[in-house]
């Protein structure tokens, strides 16, 4: 129960200080930012102490983990694989652009229009 009121905080912050954002255009538009940029952080800070939230942190730290894991493709393989994709879609548009001819070619003559 103690979740859903923190929850339910978190998300009026929020609400307030976009309303606030909107409704004070008087203001300069720093303060504004910087105002729900606060209110952001709080409302942040209040769901992370939920259960779902201290779920989902520990999540982000895990693929945070796992990203650091992975092996990134150099700048050469990066440029091969992409000219490869490149000339894959050209072929391939090449050859269904062909059989969408040769299907056009055989309706026309199915129906007597070529």
């Amino acid at each position: 129960m103690i979740d859903k009121i923190k929850t339910i905080i978190a998300l009026a912050i929020v609400t307030a200080s976009l309303f606030v954002y909107y409704s004070q255009e008087e203001v300069s538009l720093l303060f504004r930012v910087l105002g729900v940029v606060a209110a952001v952080i709080v409302a942040f800070l209040i769901s992370a102490t939920t259960e779902k939230g201290s779920a989902a942190i520990a999540f982000i730290r895990s693929a945070i983990i796992e990203m650091k894991k992975v092996v990134w493709p150099s700048k050469k393989e990066t440029t091969q694989t992409t000219l490869t994709v490149g000339v894959m879609v050209v072929i391939v548009g090449i050859i269904l652009w062909t059989f969408d001819q040769i299907i056009g070619w055989g309706v026309r003559l199915l129906t007597g229009q070529g």
